[in-house]
């Protein structure tokens, strides 16, 4: 008996001890690897969430609300930081990006590359939806009478939504040019921003070197200032996410999710796919271990995951291409921010998948001629679209309007959509740092043309 109470008390004392061993060794293991923590906060945030939804009935709706947006306040504060900061670091980035190449005829080549290079992933991306959906036909699982009675809660900001046509083309490529840069800039117009960028970069190269260099050596100090504002948001990020992944699930809750499963899976899906082809392709044209790919960008990725908007992680995606992928400054700050503004393919192919979705809902056949059709919209529509959470559902309601589908078929889209534009934009993400280390081995450029950067 005594040498039982003897172990007991052993026991006990170890216990405190052991928990102290747990804690710290829980601690190094999460210590400088912010993917690991973003990981383990999105983990924690989706379970509190669930406790705090209406599914689980632990607390009242209303009161479930108040504290998911209280626990989101970290992470709206860190949205809020990071695009205080984006247009200048567009601005700045882009401009440096363009001088750096020194060489009018290096930079034509590499604006006219990398341009065809959107355009054309853009429209795979989008067919890759359109033969996914086909195949597995998520719209036969729904009836379009549950689509009916959802038609009341479509937002009043997609009835605006007009279809381009030939008519009004003109003017819509004429507002592209900023008649007011800093209006833009205001506005967060972020495809004139680039456009205005890219004008002051080129006439900087035409310029004399001493002549642009004072210019030059301004914007590089105000690309510091803005990176180090990043490093300052970065200390709020696991926070951010557990905070904006716990009021995402107890808003959604596990119902809805399960009642369009099939529709989410074959997005989630296509996207999977289109993931693994711009990992083959790194290790095709580059010779790059996937695993060490995948290993260098998985902070942003992540982080792209759980703030839904490319244009917040723009600047960690600029550090991660310079720092971990090793890609050319002059490269990666023309492509990245760019491709923040016109490299949609997870937009892309999320559109397709979704317009033949309820297409099949609808019982409407889209004809060859029609998916063609899809895939130019989805293409024209990706570019220019902002770098923001739930835009997506405005050029969907675009490309819907174009083939015929009732408006009224978003509603249901919008009940997951945010799930799914957390998976979007990482894929976007991923595809604008895929483009920026494909760029950076297909463009070789003389020692010099670094220089400036």
């Amino acid at each position: 008996m005594s040498n039982n109470l003897k172990l007991l008390s052993t026991l006990d004392a170890l216990h405190p001890r052991s928990l102290k061993y747990l804690s710290h060794s829980l601690s190094r293991l999460v210590e400088g690897r912010l993917w690991l923590q973003v990981l383990l906060a999105m983990f924690a945030g989706l379970l509190t969430g669930l406790l705090l939804s209406p599914s689980v009935g632990w607390v009242e709706p209303a009161t479930g609300a108040v504290i998911g947006n209280w626990l989101a306040f970290p992470g709206q504060l860190f949205l809020a930081a990071i695009q205080m900061i984006v247009i200048p670091l567009v601005f700045a980035s882009i401009i440096r990006g363009l001088a750096a190449s020194e060489n009018i005829e290096q930079l034509r080549r590499m604006g006219l590359v990398v341009v065809i290079y959107f355009i054309v992933t853009t429209a795979i991306a989008a067919a890759l939806g359109l033969w996914i959906a086909g195949i597995i036909e998520p719209g036969k699982f729904l009836s379009p009478e549950l689509l009916r009675a959802q038609a009341s809660t479509v937002p009043q900001s997609l009835d605006a939504v007009q279809t381009p046509n030939l008519s009004n083309i003109p003017d819509k490529l004429l507002s592209l040019l900023p008649g007011n840069p800093l209006d833009s800039m205001v506005q967060g117009e972020m495809l004139q921003v680039v456009i205005f960028s890219a004008i002051v970069g080129v006439a900087l190269v035409s310029m004399a070197v001493e002549q642009a260099k004072p210019l030059l050596d301004l914007l590089g100090s105000l690309q510091q200032v803005c990176m180090t504002v990043v490093r300052w948001a970065m200390l709020l990020a696991p926070v951010a996410v557990f905070g904006l992944m716990a009021r995402l699930t107890s808003q959604v809750g596990l119902e809805v999710l399960l009642g369009m499963a099939v529709y989410v899976g074959t997005v989630l899906l296509g996207l999977l796919c289109l993931f693994l082809l711009y990992i083959i392709s790194v290790a095709v044209f580059t010779r790059e271990h996937p695993v060490a790919f995948i290993k260098a960008i998985r902070e942003v990725v992540l982080l792209a995951f759980s703030t839904s908007s490319s244009a917040a992680v723009m600047p960690l995606s600029i550090k991660t291409a310079e720092d971990h992928l090793h890609i050319r400054p002059s490269i990666s700050q023309f492509v990245i921010p760019l491709g923040a503004t016109i490299n949609m393919n997870g937009t892309a192919l999320y559109q397709a998948v979704a317009a033949l979705f309820l297409a099949q809902v609808f019982g409407i056949d889209i004809s060859l001629g029609g998916m063609a059709l899809v895939v130019l919209m989805a293409v024209g529509a990706s570019i220019g679209s902002p770098a923001t959470p739930g835009v997506g559902i405005v050029i969907l309601a675009m490309v819907l309007t174009t083939i015929g589908v009732p408006m009224h078929g978003v509603a249901l889209i919008i009940s997951v959509d945010r799930i799914l534009d957390m998976s979007r934009t990482a894929i976007n993400v991923t595809g604008d740092l895929v483009a920026a280390r494909l760029m950076d081995h297909w463009l070789k450029s003389e020692p010099a043309a670094e220089k400036n950067t």
